[in-house]
């Protein structure tokens, strides 16, 4: 077992497109940390390494052991109608604790109803659905041993709801007792969705509760209409909210969600090295972490 390593900077997310490129980078990083350019943690999905074996598994382990990371759930599926998966939680445990693991974040949404349903939908804003899935988040971070992060959304209906996206988030926090994964993006994909202030979202939340962010590419498919893509470059006003995002919550380890028409890693490293631009102005000089690119992380 590795122990938990806290997460800081500019991560990216470790899709298997991306193993190649990223394992050339290493051996760069090895002979240049400075030229081949800085990912300071890794995200990956759980349910796409537990019980993973052989050649795939020695090289994610290869990475775990270097580098700090974080889960993100797909398919825990809080607001949806079955009972949790228990012996999924116990799963993705044992791949936290294994790999030193500290952070599991999910998505705010459900994805399941008598089957799997393959997209994220959102979940009624109602007191009725807070109290119940804030219920299924105790129950998960009972099993996980830990706080979980809850992910905000992007959606393009919003039905039966009772209240606003940013009260309904804060009330879950609440009720819960959980942290915010705050992803950016989807905050100006739902601004522009659902025509409302996306800074004013931001400086609703609790920035004590945000564990860290997110931030993507979207696709238009209409002036006003956004997709959520993660298959493009970050556009210039969500770095923009970035920045105030920052300037509301304090720095926050960021993470680039790249799933789809992956350009090469040099154009991810530069967005990456936008990020930690964004940061360093309201980043105190002396409470920056070393680097731990070429520190292998020590076993218990």
């Amino acid at each position: 077992m590795l122990r938990p390593a806290a997460i800081h900077g500019a991560g990216l997310g470790l899709r298997r497109s991306l193993l190649g490129p990223l394992q050339d980078w290493r051996a760069a990083q090895e002979r240049d940390a400075d030229a081949a350019g800085a990912i300071d943690f890794f995200e990956v999905a759980p349910e796409n390494w537990i019980n993973v074996g052989g050649r795939l598994g020695k090289t994610f382990r290869s990475f775990t052991e270097r580098f700090p990371f974080v889960c993100h759930g797909l398919s825990l599926s809080l607001g949806g109608p079955a009972p949790l998966d228990e012996t999924l939680l116990h799963k993705i445990r044992r791949l936290l604790d294994e790999h030193g693991i500290a952070t599991y974040s999910e998505h705010l949404s459900y994805c399941s109803d008598d089957g799997h349903l393959y997209d994220l939908l959102p979940i009624p804003f109602t007191q009725s659905a807070i109290d119940y899935v804030a219920a299924r988040i105790r129950q998960a971070q009972d099993i996980l041993g830990r706080r979980i992060a809850i992910e905000n959304v992007s959606s393009y209906a919003t039905p039966g709801q009772e209240m606003s996206e940013i009260d309904f988030t804060n009330a879950v926090l609440r009720a819960a007792d959980c942290d915010l994964l705050l992803d950016v993006n989807n905050v100006y994909v739902n601004s522009v969705n659902h025509r409302y202030d996306a800074k004013a979202f931001i400086d609703a939340v609790p920035a004590e509760r945000v564990a860290y962010m997110h931030i993507a590419g979207h696709y238009d498919e209409a002036p006003d209409l956004i997709v959520d893509s993660h298959a493009a470059a970050v556009i210039d006003p969500v770095w923009n909210l970035l920045d105030h995002a920052y300037a509301h919550c304090g720095v926050k380890p960021t993470l680039l969600e790249r799933d789809f028409r992956f350009p090469p890693l040099a154009e991810l490293l530069g967005e990456l090295e936008h990020i930690r631009a964004i940061q360093l102005p309201r980043s105190p000089a002396a409470s920056a972490p070393p680097r731990r690119e070429n520190a292998a992380r020590s076993a218990r």
